[in-house]
């Protein structure tokens, strides 16, 4: 047992949070508006306070102190002093235990009770009371960690973003249905090191990892009281922390072990990252870290009503990165995973919250002048959600160069034309060229489209050519939330079918959508379970769904169907990977011969005559032909023509009346069919609800 003495030392402002030095422990916590702050020591089990010093110093708005002696796997929590005047934006209450915010692991978890409220929950004058319990025993408490680590020869892929294909992941859902892994391992970090899961990665071409928020979160009391829980984990506690529920034996070292592995194999790892808002919630949510610490600082208030916080995220409150203690929290988080867990990227969730200033969203604002001059983030993967529910949240192409973004237009054209629907050629062409009317701008690239047909929210691949409405029931919620225009259709019966029509049209649909998204230029983003048939039934909100609504079903990538779905994605990355001028990484437009008769880009008719306005605006049009033929200094000129027919019968097609030979290279609704040799062909049938792609040769430009 530890020996504590009387008072703590001094210790440093810096850096913020529990830092080990081999002697003892410094502790530094930021808070403007605190008149003091408590560091509270537990036992080894975290069930009894042991030990509290008050911090002795305070530099720069920062409270330090140093314990010698003291060493990893130390417990502890703060608890601020301060004043409780809710009317002006501060609630300070120091029965409450808070988790330090750079806390880098947590022991324990909440366990939900009136005491972790800074306010009595019943009292009539609500937030503007003040409750005081302690509420230590029902919180988790902070661990003080080593970090060192044995990276050995470690690299990051630094896979170039015209070759980048990613998975967007569960973790915890990717594999707690992999009956061949130890239980204990299941839906950890511990299965990412599985060699039939980073082979089966491999085969399919994939090259990046995207994994959904592994911070530390809470699972929504509401949730919990239903039944239910915070399955996705938007709802972050602690932003420098891995969730212990993905921890196999609670070390971050796990975290560390799976990047290393999925390294070694070439793949890269993006984190999904939440610094939009925290798991507080609004003025009536639990003071558990933030709120406590200094609520007047670390959140968005509204102006003269301070009571209340601003709403920009839809989750009750929205942190405060005008203020440089709270951009510097973030920037130092980013930072720890990068740094020390050697993260490749980062996906930020609501991205325009944090690039909004008090008069709105702004390119220049701080966030992202501080993102893309740090010498190490600004080399990573940077991907932009773009948009919130805020005023002017929609955000799509106006994020600042070095960000790839989300692109729904993608997601929605796609769904729309191989529904069906008249009209969508026009914009599907531009989709299909890398969105450049919305991002080429101050050199933007077409690899800043991220697209996507599938993600986390919505229906899977399965689902949006099995339901035509959502099946949200089993939410709680009267299925009502969730997207109500999901640009689905069921050809015929809502949900599962024997019929083999409506099964062999929703298999060509399958397969037309994931060859439109590798086809695209743009970087594309794959959900993980599409590649062989994962189905929530009609759920298009599945946040929280803990269970089997949400598990992959890697039974289904054994079957006949989801084998030939899974090697049918393969054969599309390495169509991809083979044809530059399928994911070439500059903007086409027809203004550049590569070699006689053929520009860079050109659009076709089912007639093989390029495409006039009064055709792009035929409403009955279903047929579009896309020929892109670039050149490099390594691979020559490279030719392809992509022929999409979303019509219910089969088109005959001419092909452009160019000089030249072409190869068969994909046909969608035919996916075993070998690539061969056509010849000098002038004509190609394209079949109902499928897309063929094609090779041209001529000869070199001189």
């Amino acid at each position: 047992m530890m020996r504590f003495p009387a008072r703590l030392t001094a210790g440093s402002n810096m850096p913020l949070g529990a830092t080990w030095d081999g002697l003892g422990v410094n502790f530094a916590v930021f808070s403007a508006n605190a008149v003091r702050i408590d560091l509270c020591i537990f036992d080894p089990a975290g069930r009894r306070e042991i030990a509290r010093f008050e911090l002795p110093e305070r530099t720069d708005e920062v409270w330090h102190g140093y314990l010698p002696d003291a060493r990893p796997g130390l417990l502890y929590g703060f608890r601020a002093y301060g004043p409780y005047e809710p009317l002006r934006g501060h609630r300070f209450n120091p029965h409450k235990l808070l988790i330090d915010p750079y806390a880098r692991a947590l022991h324990g978890q909440i366990s939900w009770s009136d005491s972790l409220f800074g306010y009595r929950i019943n009292s009539p004058r609500v937030d503007l009371s003040i409750d005081r319990r302690d509420s230590a025993p029902a919180m988790p408490k902070c661990v003080v960690t080593n970090d060192a680590f044995n990276w050995g020869d470690d690299r990051r892929p630094a896979v170039p973003w015209d070759r980048t294909v990613i998975m967007e992941a569960h973790l915890r859902g990717l594999t707690m249905r992999r009956a061949d892994l130890l239980p204990v391992e299941r839906g950890t970090f511990r299965a990412l090191t599985d060699p039939q899961l980073i082979d089966h990665l491999l085969r399919l071409g994939i090259t990046t990892l995207e994994l959904m928020p592994i911070h530390a979160f809470v699972k929504d009391r509401f949730l919990l009281e239903r039944g239910l829980t915070n399955y996705w984990g938007y709802n972050t506690l602690a932003f420098f922390a891995p969730h212990a529920g993905y921890l196999a034996e609670g070390s971050p070292h796990e975290v560390r072990t799976a990047i290393r592995r999925l390294h070694a194999a070439g793949i890269e790892v993006i984190l999904d990252v939440v610094y939009n808002h925290t798991c507080e919630g609004n003025e009536l949510g639990p003071t558990l870290c933030y709120r406590g610490l200094d609520n007047a600082s670390y959140y968005r208030l509204v102006p003269e009503a301070e009571r209340h916080l601003i709403n920009d995220t839809g989750c009750g409150n929205t942190l405060n990165l005008s203020h440089p203690r709270v951009l510097q929290m973030v920037m130092d988080s980013l930072r720890h995973w990068a740094r020390d867990f050697h993260v490749d990227g980062f996906r930020f969730d609501l991205c325009s919250t944090l690039g909004r200033e008090s008069y709105g969203f702004d390119q220049s604002c701080g966030f992202f002048d501080v993102l893309r001059q740090d010498p190490l983030l600004s080399t990573l993967k940077l991907i932009a959600e773009p948009w919130d529910p805020g005023p002017g949240g929609y955000q799509l192409g106006n994020h600042p160069p070095g960000f790839a973004e989300w692109n729904d237009r993608f997601r929605d054209t796609v769904r729309r034309f191989w529904r069906g629907d008249g009209l969508q050629r026009g914009d599907l062409a531009a989709r299909l060229s890398g969105s450049g009317d919305v991002f080429d701008r101050r050199g933007r690239r077409p690899w800043s489209s991220l697209n996507f047909v599938t993600s986390h929210d919505g229906f899977t691949l399965t689902d949006i050519v099995s339901y035509a409405e959502r099946h949200n029931d089993a939410n709680g919620e009267n299925g009502q939330d969730g997207h109500s225009e999901n640009y689905s259709a069921n050809w015929g019966v809502e949900g599962p079918t024997d019929d083999p029509a409506i099964l062999a049209t929703r298999d060509r649909l399958r397969r037309a959508m994931m060859a439109t998204l590798f086809l695209s230029q743009g970087t594309p983003m794959i959900l993980a379970g599409d590649e062989f048939g994962q189905t929530q039934h009609g759920n298009n909100n599945a946040y929280c769904q803990d269970n089997t609504t949400t598990w992959l079903d890697w039974s289904l990538a054994e079957d006949g169907a989801g084998r030939a779905l899974c090697a049918f994605v393969a054969r599309l990355a390495a169509v991809r990977a083979a044809h530059p001028s399928v994911r070439w990484g500059g903007y086409l437009y027809g203004h550049r011969e590569t070699v006689p008769g053929l520009t860079d880009i050109a659009w076709f008719g089912p007639d093989g005559n390029p495409m006039t306005p009064g055709s792009w605006n035929d409403e009955g049009g279903r047929v579009l032909g896309l020929l892109r033929s670039c050149e490099d200094a390594w691979n020559g000129v490279d030719t392809t023509y992509l022929i999409l027919n979303a019509g219910a019968e089969d088109a005959q097609c001419s092909l452009p009346p160019v000089p030249g030979t072409w190869t068969m290279l994909l046909d969608s609704a035919d996916p075993a069919r070998a690539e061969e040799s056509l010849g000098q062909v002038t004509h190609w049938r394209v079949p109902a609800r499928g897309l063929v792609l094609l090779g041209f040769e001529a000869r070199r430009r001189t």
